[in-house]
């Protein structure tokens, strides 16, 4: 009997989850989003396509929110208005009878038939119309897939851009751990060139596929969007022209001569990930002929940990860890100042804008 129970007991000991799966809050959550599964990558995952709705009626609202101010010598505050019974009747606006933006539904998740009918083409060439980025992504994955699939860092980062034509039109900009490539498709609407860049043959395939698939967006402007493989673990770009999506001369050349920007959306969830992140931002930074102005979206992800016996979120104090040491950082060749952006700019997609989404400006220049 005893021997069972050590048996049992070594048993135990040995059980381990090797691979935990994460599913974004985007899949979840996003309602009335069309998710048809397309096909199997290249490691058999199931490959699904959303559509994304850009809402440019928000800021026709808010413009018109801001005309409706009363104008100067009108009272500040309108008579009162009591019911039958004394009680204050609060005057409502009415009901829009088609509203603009779209009710929310139930997620549906449904397998693509590979059949178009003219109804079907139809549809599409409206949605084109109306502003609909079309995403290939996957649904839960490992930990070290979430690149493949839409997290809301990314969308909120594609909100800044959308708030923010003026500054990034014409420019050259590096997207670093791009995932979907969501964030460079919408940089590309009013930019010249974005250079798209994460790592794995099969990330970067989908991600060239998204391209392709929104290029009715990108040709009113006529922004480009290359996609590159850029490994953070590495101290050089991959030039070999034997590989898929490396670097030609010439996009190296652009890349140093004219990027000013430099984008990021939730990729800081690995401690030794980030390290290697600020290491590459560093690298090329000190190499850029102009001084380059850097932008970062990231969520507070709170959870319990039994470290602290606290609720806490480890990979986000890294990443400010890492901010506070590129700020203070006194090599004599280069300096960063580190601040906070407010997220009061409209908002372009359909999600949840939770306050624990940050925004975070980094301008570098050199000493």
């Amino acid at each position: 009997m005893s021997l069972l129970k050590g048996h049992a007991e070594v048993d135990m000991d040995q059980v381990t989850f090797q691979s935990n799966t994460v599913l974004s809050d985007v899949h979840l959550l996003l309602p009335n989003a069309c998710h048809l599964m397309s096909r199997l990558n290249g490691v058999g995952q199931p490959v699904f396509t959303s559509r994304f709705r850009i809402l440019r009626e928000c800021e026709e609202e808010e413009e018109a929110c801001d005309g409706g101010s009363p104008a100067a010598g009108s009272p500040a505050v309108p008579d009162l208005l009591l019911d039958e019974d004394g009680d204050l009747d609060v005057a409502r606006r009415p009901r829009d009878p088609d509203p603009k933006r779209i009710r929310a539904h139930p997620l549906i998740l449904s397998q693509a038939t590979g059949t178009h009918t003219d109804r079907d083409e139809e549809e599409e060439e409206e949605e084109r119309v109306q502003d609909v980025i079309k995403i290939e992504h996957t649904m839960a994955t490992p930990l070290e897939d979430v690149g493949k699939q839409v997290w809301r860092g990314a969308f909120l980062l594609a909100d800044f851009i959308l708030s923010q034509p003026a500054m990034f039109k014409g420019a050259t900009v590096l997207e670093l751990g791009a995932g979907t490539g969501l964030t460079s498709i919408v940089m590309a609407t009013v930019a010249k060139t974005v250079y798209c860049t994460d790592v794995g043959e099969d990330l970067l395939s989908m991600c060239q596929r998204n391209v392709n698939l929104n290029k009715h967006l990108l040709e009113p402007t006529g922004g480009h969007v290359k996609v590159c493989l850029l490994d953070w673990m590495t101290d050089d770009l991959c030039t070999d022209p034997e590989l898929d999506f490396c670097w030609t001369e010439e996009d190296v050349a652009n890349l140093y001569d004219n990027t000013t920007y430099i984008i990021a959306a939730d990729v800081c969830y690995d401690d030794d990930l980030t390290d290697a992140l600020f290491r590459t931002l560093y690298r090329i930074t000190s190499n850029l002929r102009n001084p380059c102005t850097l932008y970062f979206s990231i969520e507070k992800r709170l959870n319990f940990t039994l470290r602290h016996m606290d609720v806490s979120c480890e990979a986000y104090d890294h990443f400010r860890h890492c901010l506070d040491e590129l700020q203070s950082m006194a090599d004599g060749k280069m300096k960063f100042t580190v601040e906070s952006v407010e997220s009061s700019f409209p908002q372009f997609f359909q999600y949840e804008r939770v306050e624990q989404l940050e925004l975070w400006k980094v301008t570098s220049s050199t000493s």
